[in-house]
């Protein structure tokens, strides 16, 4: 048995034995179902109960109720029946419960449209990548962030980065075919430009990092030039080796005195910005798949709660967000100050919130609502010996 197809049926069969319930369950939209048939069937049911349908206004549901919830559906979607609708209606152990099996669905969508914003920024990213560009991967990021950001206020909480107990496990991803060897020769050709033009450091010291290396030995080597240009030293292939020499590049098998002496040998006429930039676009589109991956890791984890989901994301696009600040100035454009997070003026209102929220909230008993003719009776519904106290 399937939970989140269990909760969606219950949803439905709830409202199909109590309009009222849709009171209840305005937070809850069409789209966080995931059967397109059910997403047609509850769309239905808001369109009847905003329209003024007669069971929305009496205290007994007449047949035509579900009836004309089925005809409504049917408009948008094939293959739904009145059989199928009575189906829900047994699937539903408490009417009253409806808010707690709202709350259900809207888990599995959190879970599931996560997953689908993680993947598109990961193509996206890998897109980029091949093409040299990063627009693609950076406007994906945007729309993941704004996406969470709703996800939170839809559920109830603050949306903040916090770090997961462990490191989502993702598999190790190969760089797209084609660009692993240019991407190489860009790093190689600016560490060469560094070492042999004097001024050349003053370009990018202040946006490039090691880590925006590809190949990790590049980064270190890159690491080796900054102290010497902080200190006003001399800057040339003797004494990078000297400094590559003592931070142990040499001992640890990082890198050799020839592989040195080719790189220093391939500089030309060039620019050491245009390099780093270059070098920049690529350090964007790995940060993006990087963040993707681990984001889409978190959400195929069912065990995780939405809240804590949410907040794990956000974390895991932290990376991302500060190669991003340096790739902005690096490309002559002014880096975004970064803004709270603002609560949507069409977003659920306080209380609708905190309607998600009552998991469990004690409620008045109230006499049970009159069923459609045709509907099951309570005995066929379920049995007392499953019924919850």
């Amino acid at each position: 048995m399937n939970p989140l197809l269990t909760a969606e049926q219950a949803v439905l069969g709830s409202v199909l034995l109590d309009p009222d319930q849709l009171s209840h369950l305005d937070w809850l939209a069409p789209d966080h179902f995931y059967r397109p048939v059910h997403r047609a069937l509850f769309a239905a049911l808001r369109k009847l109960r905003n329209d003024g349908h007669p069971a929305s206004a009496g205290k007994s549901v007449p047949l035509s109720w579900v009836t004309d919830a089925v005809d409504e559906a049917g408009l948008h979607v094939r293959g739904l029946t009145t059989t199928y609708a009575h189906t829900l209606i047994s699937a539903c152990p408490r009417p009253a419960h409806a808010p707690v099996y709202g709350r259900m669905v809207l888990e599995g969508a959190i879970h599931r449209s996560i997953t689908e914003h993680a993947i598109r920024l990961h193509q996206a990213a890998r897109a980029d990548a091949l093409r040299g560009e990063v627009e693609g991967a950076l406007h994906y990021a945007d729309v993941l962030t704004g996406v969470l950001n709703d996800l939170a206020q839809r559920w109830g909480t603050e949306p903040r980065p916090v770090a997961p107990a462990a490191p989502p496990a993702t598999a190790p991803v190969a760089p797209p075919q084609g660009r692993t060897d240019r991407v190489a020769q860009d790093e190689q050709f600016l560490l060469a430009i560094l070492t042999e033009q004097p001024k050349a450091m003053d370009e990018v010291v202040g946006w490039l990092r090691p880590g925006d290396f590809a190949d990790p030995a590049h980064g270190r080597l890159y690491r080796c030039l900054g102290p010497l240009h902080h200190r006003g030293e001399p800057v040339d292939r003797i004494t990078l080796l000297w400094e590559a020499q003592r931070r142990g590049l040499l001992a640890d098998g990082t890198l050799s005195g020839e592989q040195l002496t080719a790189i220093c040998d391939g500089a030309g006429p060039a620019s050491a910005e245009w390099l780093g930039e270059l070098v920049m676009r690529s350090s964007v589109t790995r940060a993006a798949a990087t963040s993707a991956r681990a984001i889409r890791a978190l959400a195929e984890n069912e065990a995780l709660a939405p809240g804590r989901l949410i907040n794990h994301a956000l974390h895991e696009l932290g990376p991302l967000d500060e190669v991003r600040a340096r790739w902005q100035p690096a490309n002559g454009r002014p880096a975004p100050t970064p803004t709270a997070p603002v609560s949507s003026p069409n977003g659920p209102p306080s209380a609708q919130v905190h309607a998600a929220l009552a998991r469990s909230t004690p409620r008045p008993i109230s006499p049970p609502a009159a069923r459609p003719s045709s509907a099951p009776s309570p005995a066929t519904v379920r049995p007392p010996s499953r019924s919850h106290g």
